[in-house]
């Protein structure tokens, strides 16, 4: 069969034959056994529905067996004989383009260069998942490839629940992962519905088909990097930026701290992502002995060199080394996925990699002590470094709020509403700030067609858009334009693109319309393929997270998440192609609300009409909410705003004289 017939085909009329477990492959970990006999039961009934009746009883014995191993039910038999990876959009069955760009960036999402555990669907996090298992995966591949544009499908938690009728102007997908009852959205009723089959975390950009690789945190990384070094007013040449994790989004720290300029380590427990990593030359060099990483890294500082250093070990033991041998640490951080802190996404200090492993899917309660007692120590560990001067923040992975919960020292002696800590949110000191509140965030292109060519114009055509609006920008966003002027001046020999050909790029609501707008129309002129707009829901208005994206709303309602449903809604009405809405995503399932969109630039008016009317909304939805709580760069951003639009009026806040009290 063609890889256009397999995709047509769905779920094979025939059990295709089982496939052998690839040890190669970078898999999830076991997931703890949480279910009881009757629910066991309950989820393999459950996986067996989307087969015919005639092929249960070779199937059950097989998914009862996944589900005891792994602690899920994968369906490791019905993965796709072809490659996975995004191929260019003409080579997708279908009847709408649209549908096709969709294809394209689910196979993205799941390339083995880009997906964390490809085997698992899982994209990035450890437990950012696509599809819950390989069924759902190939009966949406085939229903996008019928799917004209009257229809919209429904994803329900990864499970595609069936196309509907609608309208041209409609989205193509809906897709909602893990939006629970409230009351259900505790870490143990994840692995419960999760292991059941009948939700799913799709993290931020994994479940919604945008994650487009590391590069897609590595702009962001990169200004949070010369943000924090500019707050310390200190040059980054010869600086030290110590960190840990290698994963999904944490591996682009290495990257990032390269373009900035400055001397990195980075801590990863996983040999095979720390080897992946290096062969993908987003890190320079590996370590696996502290004493020779101390003498790499003064030789380092002395030489003023640009030098990012994995450590194959626990970051706690890099932190407590540092401090023993008086290293002088910068700036600080931490990016483990402790959204997931039970089940693989920080690992406990001196204790195998294999032997966590085992713990957390055998003694989990053990293994959770063992974890909380290395964020005990991890923070005293920092603090001793603060002491001698580091900046450490919180890289809104979750970091201080588990440490908090395991009793670590991290809270602030004089804490104030939105600020518990003794260490600040990235975005409370620089993100929020200097970025969100202004309209500035993670803009995201791909060029459907494939050609390392396409991106260049893309950026060519971003670039000369930028230096445009430069030249008439206000004072309050120019280090916002030459920072992203940089960047994308540099974006090309910084070789960052992973799977498909995709651009990351900080831009406000007037950046996005304009180079929108310019893309389409080089396609409209036949100069470049088809490109899918799209952003990082770690952006000004797309999420609702307390201790992260919104940490920097202190008017007490940043534990509200009315943003993010307003903008998917808004989203789907104004023209977005797709559109999703998550619970859980960066800093953990129960703790934050994030949507985003996808939209395909064809070149028509129509495309041109509807990026005016989504982008506009997209970005301003948070603007106003930031300027709602007091925040002083966007009440500027949102003033601005409504005089280029008369349309838009936004309720805007009186300031209190605080010698009243």
């Amino acid at each position: 069969m063609t890889f256009q017939e397999q995709i047509q085909q769905g779920i094979p009329a025939s059990l295709p034959q089982p496939k052998p477990y690839e040890t190669n492959i970078n898999h999830a970990p076991k997931r703890k056994e949480i279910l009881g006999e009757e629910e066991k039961k309950l989820a393999l009934k459950n996986a067996l529905r989307y087969f015919e009746p005639q092929f249960h009883a070779e199937l059950l014995p097989e998914f009862r067996e996944e589900l005891e191993k792994y602690g899920r039910i994968y369906m490791y038999r019905f993965r796709p004989d072809y490659e996975m990876k995004a191929r260019p959009i003409s080579e997708y069955p279908g009847k709408s383009e649209q549908a096709k760009a969709i294809m394209l960036m689910i196979q993205n999402n799941l390339d083995y260069a880009v997906a964390q555990h490809p085997h698992e669907l899982i994209t990035y996090g450890g437990n950012g998942a696509v599809f819950s298992n390989w069924a759902q995966y190939l009966l949406t591949m085939k229903y996008l490839s019928e799917m004209t544009n009257e229809q919209t499908l429904v994803m329900y938690s990864g499970h595609p629940m069936g196309l509907f009728p609608s309208h041209k102007d409609a989205p193509r997908v809906v897709v909602t992962n893990g939006m629970m009852i409230p009351n259900y959205s505790k870490p143990d009723d994840w692995e419960k519905f999760n292991a059941l089959g009948v939700t799913q975390y799709g993290q931020m950009t994994a479940g919604s088909y945008m994650y487009i690789g590391p590069q897609g945190i590595v702009h962001g990384t990169t200004i949070t990097v010369l943000n924090a070094f500019r707050k310390i007013n200190k040059e980054p040449k010869g600086g030290l930026f110590v960190t840990s994790g290698l994963g999904g989004m944490s591996g682009a720290q290495p990257k990032a701290g390269n373009i900035a300029g400055c001397v990195t380590v980075c801590a990863e427990v996983n040999p095979k992502i720390t080897k992946i990593r290096h062969d993908q030359k987003w890190v320079n060099e590996i370590h696996e002995n502290l004493d020779e990483l101390v003498e790499r890294v003064r030789k380092a500082q002395e030489n003023k060199e640009t030098v990012s250093l994995a450590y194959l070990g626990n970051i706690v033991e890099v932190w407590e080394k540092f401090d023993q041998e008086n290293l002088r640490i910068d700036i600080g951080s931490d990016q483990t996925s402790l959204h997931n802190p039970w089940a693989g996404g920080y690992y406990p200090v001196r204790q195998s990699f294999e032997e966590s492993n085992r713990m957390m899917a055998e003694d989990p309660e053990l293994f959770k002590d063992k974890v909380q007692e290395s964020l005990r120590r991890h923070a005293e560990a920092i603090n001793k470094h603060t002491a001698k001067g580091t900046y450490f923040f919180d890289y809104g992975n979750a970091f201080l709020l588990e440490a908090s919960r395991a009793g670590a020292d991290v809270m602030a002696e004089n804490p104030k509403l939105g600020r518990e800590f003794k260490f600040p949110s990235y975005v409370q000191d620089i993100m929020g700030p200097m970025c969100f509140d202004y309209g500035f965030g993670p803009f995201r292109w791909v060029c459907t067609s494939g050609k390392p060519e396409d991106l260049q114009k893309t950026d060519d055509i971003a670039c000369a858009v930028l230096e445009e609006i430069q030249q008439n920008s206000p004072e309050e966003i120019q280090q916002q334009m030459k920072d992203n002027i940089q960047w994308i001046k540099g974006a090309q020999e910084n070789k960052l693109v992973v799977g498909s050909q995709a651009r990351i790029l900080y831009a406000d609501a007037e950046g996005r319309m304009k180079i929108a707008e310019a893309f389409n129309k080089a396609i409209r002129n036949g100069e470049i393929g088809p490109v899918v707009l799209g952003r990082d829901h770690h952006d000004v208005s797309g999420t609702d997270s307390p201790y992260r994206e919104t940490s920097n709303i202190y008017d007490g309602s940043r534990f509200t998440a009315d943003m993010a449903i307003h903008n998917v809604i808004g989203d789907s009405f104004r023209g977005a192609t797709w559109v999703s809405i998550h619970n859980g995503g960066g800093v953990g399932w129960g703790e934050v609300i994030n949507g985003g969109f996808g939209m395909l630039l064809d070149g028509s008016d129509d495309a041109d009409r509807r990026l005016k009317s989504m982008l506009f909304w997209d970005v301003n939805n948070g603007i106003s909410r930031r300027s709602w709580a007091r925040n002083e760069g966007a009440v500027f951003a949102i003033k601005r705003a409504m005089e280029t639009e008369p349309k838009l009026k936004v309720t805007l806040p009186n300031f209190v004289d605080e010698s009243l009290f």
